[in-house]
Order: C-alpha cells, then structure tokens, then sequence
C-alpha cells in the first residue's frame, strides 16, 4: 500500500513519538490494531459504549500561573487566546478563551474522533481499503497528492489515512476521512453528541480555504499552485473582504476553552473507547509538525501529544495559527492547552515565544 517513501515517513514519525514494533507493522502492512491488541476479547466486544462521563475535581488555579497565563496574553499583539486544564486538579485558566478562534488544522482532530467513534461502533475498521483518486485532491498541504497523480488512484487504509492527517497534516487524507463517516454534518453530530461546547467544523478543506480567499471553488485548484495563482490574480479589496469575514466569525471557529475541556475528557476516556483513546493519543504523540510551537518548551521527561493548524495569509496577517494538545509530566499528572492565534501580524518568531511561554508557565507551576 505505501510507497517506500513514504513508509520511510511515517516509520520516522512513529519510532520518534515512542511507538512500539507492534503500531509500526500495522501501519506499514495494514494488518492488526495493535493498540486493540490489548484490549481482552470479551471486552472487544461491548468497547464501542464508552465510560458515563464522571466530573473532574475544582480547584482554584495557581494564582502565579493565572497572572503568567494572562500577561502573555495581554502583551501580545493581535486577537489570541489561551485555556490551561489541570486534568488532575481540576481547574482551568482560560485568557481570551471564550472567543471563537479559526481552527484550520487542528479540527481534524474532531475528523479523527469522529472515525474513531464510527470504529468503536463497528462501523469501520482501521484495516479498512480505501481508494484516492484526483478528484479526491484538496488544496496546500497534502503529501499524498505526489502518490494519486503517479497512478491516478492510491489504495490505502483508514489507518494510513488517519496518520497522515494527525501526524502530517495532510488535507488531502483528512478530507478523505471526512467523506467516509458521513461529511461535515457526522462531524457536528459527534461534537453535539460529546457535548463537546463551543467547537465549529467547517465544510471541508478546498470549500474552507476557496471562501477565506474570496474564491469559488474550481476543481483544477487542486493542482500545483492553481489556487494560490487565482487567489493572488483577486482584486485587493476581494481577497481583504473575504480574510476579515473569515476571522471575524470563522465557520471553523471553535473556543480555547471548549478545545482545553475537550482534550481532558479525550485523555479521562470519555469521549472514545479505551483502545481508540490510546490509539489516538499515541499517534498524537508521534507527530511532529510545529515543532517550535508548544512542543518547542516541553521539557526532556514530559510526554506530549498535540494538533496544530495554520491559516492563510494576508499582508503579513495570519488567520489562525494554533498549537492544541495534551502535556503529561513524568510524575502522570496532565494538562491541557489550547493556545490559538486567531490573527495577528506578529512574526511568526514571536507566535511560537507565545507557545512556548505558556508551556514554560506551566512546567514552572508543576509539583
């Protein structure tokens, strides 16, 4: 199924986030759901009904941390927002943190649950064949366009669909996950059903970025940088229009605060079974994408597994530039962070200090 290439891409991905033999193998030949592996048959079973939702502990946050949270973002220039949990504890810090941000890539986490979810019903399997042709072809990111347009069909699994979105970030791969569970309507419904708050998902990735750049959507956009020449071929004030619409209510928009919430009832084993759970939050451990974003202050000890997600630009503004994920410490205690910068003409230097700020105030505050 993976082209040499490509298999080195992903064995790279997998042995650097801590994945054992077992999760590589089944990535490389399609065989068996390692992480299920360890689940015991008769619960095999009855896993697709996960745990009732049990309520976190209160507690006051540290109030040093608190201060720290929100300097960071007091002092920094443009629209941003910042939700801290305690998993453990049970607070929350939340700095700008009820505003919807644009998401870009980090909702195809909700994509990955949402197929997960379909996986613990019995709906799909992660060995499952599944075909990409060029009409499945999206827009910037997405490696595995180069494997389509050889042959003009890849076969694949949902497995490698799935690493390819949360560890490469691949548009094309997401889109093609997003197909098979039923389009964005089943994603909405499993953050409905989750009750997981304030969390958008948007259309889809080429109807997503055509609308942020004031376009229609045409098919040979897909294609080399046909987008990025047709965008840039736009009247000024049609591109302008479109970027501020975007960031002023992104269709994708979702809140720090529902995300940092979201992610600790992911990590309790609320939202998926105990299997998919671990399946998902290794493979999230395993990407490297944004290294210099949050995970460019997580301490050498610490484990962390995260989404990040990036916006189109528009005279040195960006719409949306996000580091979500789960910081566990050697000790098994865990937060989650959720920092999104919904726009901002800071450099991109700047947007990573940011990140990495409030991950150093969190370390600092662990005991």
């Amino acid at each position: 199924m993976l082209a040499i290439q490509d298999f080195t891409i992903l064995q790279r991905a997998l042995m650097l986030g801590g994945l054992g033999p077992a999760l590589l193998v089944g990535a490389a030949v399609h065989s068996q759901d390692a992480p299920e592996n360890l689940v015991p048959p008769s619960y095999r079973i009855t896993m697709g009904v996960p745990p009732a939702p049990r309520p976190f502990p209160v507690s006051p946050a540290p109030a040093p941390l608190q201060s720290s949270i929100h300097a960071l973002i007091r002092n920094f220039g443009g629209v941003a927002g910042v939700a801290v949990r305690s998993l453990d504890a049970g607070w929350q810090i939340d700095a700008n943190a009820a505003r919807r941000m644009p998401q870009q890539s980090v909702s195809k986490l909700w994509v990955a649950m949402t197929v997960l979810d379909a996986r613990d019903r019995g709906r799909l399997t992660l060995d499952d064949p599944v075909s990409l042709t060029r009409e499945n072809l999206t827009v910037f990111h997405q490696p595995i366009a180069a494997l389509v347009v050889k042959n003009g069909v890849y076969q694949t699994t949902v497995r490698e669909l799935l690493l390819r979105a949360m560890q490469q970030s691949d548009n094309t791969a997401n889109d093609r996950l997003l197909g098979l569970v039923g389009g964005p309507e089943a994603v909405r419904a499993m953050i409905r059903d989750k009750g997981l708050g304030d969390i958008r998902f948007g259309p889809g990735e080429r109807l997503l970025q055509a609308r942020t750049a004031g376009l229609p959507w045409r098919a040979e956009y897909s294609m080399g940088r046909s987008f990025q020449q047709a965008r840039a071929a736009l009247p000024p004030t049609v591109r302008r229009a479109a970027f501020e619409a975007y960031v002023a209510d992104p269709i994708d928009g979702a809140a720090p605060a529902a995300i940092a919430l979201a992610l600790a009832r992911l990590k309790a084993g609320e939202i998926l079974s105990p299997s998919s759970t671990r399946w998902l939050m290794t493979v999230m451990e395993a990407s490297r994408t944004g290294k210099y974003r949050l995970r460019g202050a997580v301490p050498p000890g610490w484990s962390f597994g995260h989404k990040t997600g990036t916006g189109q630009d528009l005279a040195g503004r960006t719409a949306g530039y996000n580091d979500v994920g789960i910081l566990t410490a050697p000790d098994g205690k865990a937060y989650t962070i959720a920092v999104m910068i919904g726009d901002t003409p800071r450099p991109i230097k700047e947007r990573q200090e940011l990140m990495q700020g409030v991950v150093a105030a969190v370390v600092a505050q662990h005991h």
